[in-house]
């Protein structure tokens, strides 16, 4: 049996249409509202600028940075930065982005607890996510339960990681839309569609979470099935 391909990957198909139909709905609606411009005129890094204004957050510079949708808020070193398709593009679809990032910013100003748990976390999940499989699956080939559970056990973190993950993110979207309301950044009739964008963006973390318990569950059927005993 090839290690990385068996019938137990069966578990991970519905995972992967959900992912799949979650990649294709931020596509299609970001695609969908990135033609349409706020009435304002304003451009998403100028709205990143005021609303981060509004918090004294004057010392976090917005940065343009390469790619598509690869647009994030850097903690670490207090760098807010939007990517090509949406640094400069006055559409409620990349305001909507720009307003999201601000989120997360304004988090880190009032010390939300599940950014903080994410993000002192993240040097050990990086470690685990990629250890776990090999791991798993060396135990698996030399029967070995102890390296299975190993690799069980750091794959928990990746779970969990995605678990801390959900909050932070409906949270940041949820901040947005009220300042982009409050503001007047964006009219009543147009919260709708930056709206429609950071949900769809959502369901791909939930897409994320969901094909890492299917994943999980993979490994716990390999591990009953082939378990074996260490010698």
């Amino acid at each position: 049996m090839f290690p990385f391909f068996d019938p137990s990957m069966i578990v991970l198909i519905p995972a992967l249409l959900f992912a799949f139909w979650a990649q294709t709905r931020i596509q299609s609606t970001y695609s969908r509202y990135a033609e349409v411009w706020a009435r304002k005129g304003v451009r998403a890094e100028q709205v990143s600028r005021l609303l981060l204004d509004r918090f004294n957050l004057g010392s976090i510079p917005v940065e343009r940075i390469a790619g598509n949708l690869t647009d994030h808020y850097d903690p670490r070193g207090k760098v807010l930065r939007l990517s090509d398709s949406v640094y400069g593009n006055p559409s409620i679809a990349a305001i909507g982005v720009a307003a999201h990032e601000v989120g997360h910013a304004v988090q880190d100003l009032e010390n939300y607890a599940p950014l903080r748990i994410r993000n002192a976390i993240v040097p050990a999940v990086n470690l685990g996510s990629m250890a776990a499989i090999p791991l798993f699956f060396i135990g698996l080939i030399f029967r070995s339960p102890t390296m299975m559970d190993l690799g069980i056990l750091f794959f928990l973190g990746v779970i969990v990681f995605h678990l801390v993950t959900l909050p932070v993110e409906f949270d940041a979207s949820a901040r947005a839309l009220r300042l982009l309301s409050d503001t007047g950044v964006l009219a009543t009739d147009e919260i709708g569609g930056a709206r429609a964008v950071l949900n769809a963006a959502a369901l791909t973390y939930v897409a994320a979470t969901v094909m890492a318990v299917a994943q999980l569950l993979r490994l716990l059927l390999l591990r009953g099935a082939f378990g074996g005993r260490d010698e």
